[in-house]
């Protein structure tokens, strides 16, 4: 059976990554409604009973938004660490007790047939985590909502065969936008976003441990478009030598539409 990834929505006004293997589906946030995540799944032939569990990567908004309407309609596991969910715990209406599920970050737990790993990431949020989905064949990492890309965050994506990168933001449009002043600092911060030339150089480290695909999201709808963020990653690479389409795969993932359907066999 293969293996199967597509981001439902990338973005400040709402996240949600869906991954599958055999039976076994996951989401990695729910900050879309569960409206958007039914049809988003119908459009790629799979149905929201398949979702098995939540993982939850920090408790702001548009990671969380629905979470709680998720795991009711669907009776399914919400998973975080002991911080996040103290954080959003009150943002989410009534979990059944059964559903709550609490790790520790930087350990390794299973889900049915999926290994998932979690580990710290530099964000403004209480805890935040990146993680790691492992199967017998195929490793994918999820690295958005960080304001540097450190070596913790390099370390554990080294070995995946996708990796799905933050690239928030251009530093001119963003300095010179109507975002108040107090929130620009947050943006550029350690703890904020990753630029697009951040991630560039982010994508080149990656490609030399070997990773082969890698799809930018949470691109900025105010500070940042699409054509933008790949040509600067792109345009870094190259100075590298690293070669789209040879090296390496590059993808977008659209803010408010399903992205492009990745299948290992």
């Amino acid at each position: 059976m293969s293996v199967k990834l597509c981001s439902l929505a990338s973005g400040s006004s709402g996240n949600s990554t869906f991954v599958i293997n055999n039976n076994t589906g996951l989401l990695i946030d729910a900050g879309i409604s569960y409206k958007s995540i039914f049809h988003s799944l119908k459009s790629i032939d799979i149905c929201a009973s398949k979702i098995k569990a939540l993982l939850i990567t920090h408790e702001h908004s548009d990671h969380i938004k629905c979470a709680g309407v998720v795991s009711r309609k669907l009776n399914i596991p919400i998973y975080a660490n002991e911080k996040t969910w103290d954080a959003m715990s009150s943002s989410l209406g009534k979990v059944n007790i059964d559903n709550i599920r609490i790790f520790e970050t930087g350990t390794e737990f299973e889900i049915e047939d999926i290994k998932i790993k979690s580990f710290n990431i530099p964000h403004d949020a209480i805890e935040p985590v990146g993680f790691t989905l492992q199967t017998e064949n195929v490793k994918i990492g999820v690295a958005t909502d960080l304001g540097e890309f450190t070596e913790e965050v390099k370390e554990n994506l080294e070995g995946s065969n996708f990796v799905l990168l933050e690239s928030n933001h251009d530093v001119e449009m963003l300095r010179a936008g109507s975002y108040p002043y107090f929130l620009k600092r947050r943006i550029l911060s350690e703890h904020g976003h990753l630029s697009n030339p951040a991630a560039g150089h982010a994508a080149c480290e990656l490609v030399d441990s070997g990773i082969s695909d890698i799809m930018l999201g949470h691109l900025s709808k105010e500070n940042n478009f699409p054509e933008l963020a790949y040509e600067t990653v792109k345009g870094i690479m190259r100075e590298k030598e690293i070669k789209i389409g040879w090296d390496v795969n590059l993808n977008l993932a659209p803010r408010n539409n399903v992205s492009r359907l990745f299948i290992w066999d």
